[in-house]
């Protein structure tokens, strides 16, 4: 038997791949918990006869791959995509109300990939407008009048429900780390570019990083080793207990005393565990950074939009209207002296992990639980500095509050350490997940 979580991505994938737990009879078990499940979390996009055409995809799996030995990894693996990615067969709708023909292209690199490995995409998640901040109608799986967050919504409550073990989402600002927080997942956001954006529509091409949704976190690097490129296998070098800094200064002063009191709790925990734990005064100018973000955001929106907002003015949510009406007024020299910017701080922030022996920068991943009601997908201020420098993150579940709504701690990496920063997170998991 296998010694992973019985909801983890491995520990399916195992049984799928030897037939321990044959795909069709897997898909009707799936079919009744999405039936069951999916009308109160509204996570998918939806879909007439989903499960006939899973089925036929099925068919053809097992003519491809008759002999167990020779399945792929992701052999029959059910997968959720962001409604921002393309998928073949099925339309692209970005959660917007423009036409629909307006909006298509090939299917994503990223999904040929996990399609490749054996993959079968179980249906669009469901996203906040063109990965902004207009939300959908997803709910929170744990406290269902609760945000799941955004924009990676869908995504995050699609896992956190147990409908699949692996969807694909992005982030511009915070859209993976905070709704996996909030919806107690493992959120894994890569260092900039390290997956491929094609076939992606895009937000902020200076700052969209594709990542992954997963149970646990030791699902998240089989994944990322086929998605990420030059993924090296993590070495007997990084098994060592990792150095632990905490980002003292403006930055955290942005935390909720819920969501400060659990960060506190999570480093004593670790400390405790044996970790060692800096404080490391950092980010001093943090009101410029987050400023610079949205600016950066805001400019290249406008460009990604430009044509599609001038026939289609009236159909955007004022929010993303907002957006674009903003970085209209921003020149293409400004906006390369703010880019300037973003590698900057992922220098900054390198030197400092060098300068005190650092390994990963801990935080929280939201300023606290995940807000009631659905008009607002929560701040994403924690998740913003990191995403602006590139840097790998990863969101891990860290308890939850007395009613309920689960809380994150997350871990950033250096720059392209993203090998190191999985095999860590399995240690850290370990102590904070409980």
């Amino acid at each position: 038997m296998s010694s992973h979580p019985p909801n983890s991505l491995l520990s399916l994938a195992a049984k799928l791949r030897s037939s321990d737990l044959p795909l069709h009879a897997y898909l009707d078990q799936l079919q009744e918990l999405f039936e069951r499940r999916e009308p109160e979390v509204l996570a998918f996009v939806p879909e007439d006869d989903r499960f006939g055409r899973l089925h036929r995809e099925a068919d053809a799996l097992l003519t491809a791959y008759p002999q167990v030995e020779n399945r792929p990894f992701l052999f029959g693996v059910p997968v959720g995509v962001k409604d921002i990615f393309h998928v073949s067969g099925l339309l692209t709708k970005a959660g917007s109300k423009l036409p629909v023909d307006q909006l298509q292209d090939v299917e994503a690199l990223s999904v040929t990939t996990l399609r490749s490995a054996g993959a079968l995409i179980l249906g669009k998640t469901v996203t906040t407008e063109f990965a902004y901040f207009a939300p959908g109608p997803t709910h929170n799986p744990h406290v269902l009048d609760h945000t799941p967050g955004g924009s990676s919504s869908g995504s995050a409550a699609a896992v956190a429900a147990g409908l699949c073990p692996l969807t694909l989402g992005t982030q511009t600002i915070g859209s993976i780390n905070r709704p996996a927080a909030f919806c107690g997942v493992v959120g894994y956001k890569p260092s900039y570019d390290r997956i491929s954006r094609q076939g992606v529509i895009p937000l902020s091409p200076s700052a969209d990083h594709v990542g992954l949704f997963v149970p646990a976190a030791a699902d998240v690097a089989p994944v990322a080793a086929l998605l990420c490129k030059d993924w090296r296998a993590a070495t007997g070098t990084v098994t060592n207990r990792p150095i632990l800094g905490i980002p003292e200064g403006p930055y955290l002063e942005n935390v909720s005393a819920v969501g400060l009191e659990h960060f506190q709790a999570a480093c004593g925990e670790l400390l405790d565990a044996g970790f060692e734990v800096k404080r490391v005064a950092t980010m001093l100018d943090f009101d410029e950074i987050v400023a610079r973000h949205n600016f950066i955001v805001a400019a290249d929106a406008a460009n990604v939009h430009k044509d599609w907002y001038r026939e289609y003015r009236e159909l955007y949510h004022e929010k993303t209207a907002d957006l674009i009406e903003r970085g209209m007024k921003v020149s293409q020299a400004q906006l390369e002296r703010a880019q300037q910017g973003q590698l900057k701080l992922r220098q900054e922030l390198s030197a400092q992990m060098r300068e005190n022996h650092l390994d990963l920068w801990i935080s929280p991943a939201a300023i606290g639980p995940a807000p009631a009601g659905l008009n607002s997908t929560g701040d994403p201020i924690m998740n913003l500095p990191w995403t602006h420098a590139g840097l790998p993150t990863l969101s891990l579940p860290a308890g939850q509050t007395a009613n309920g709504l689960p809380l994150g701690l997350q871990l950033a990496a250096d720059w392209y350490a993203d090998e190191q920063l999985n095999s860590w997170s399995e240690s850290i998991a370990k102590v904070v997940s409980s």
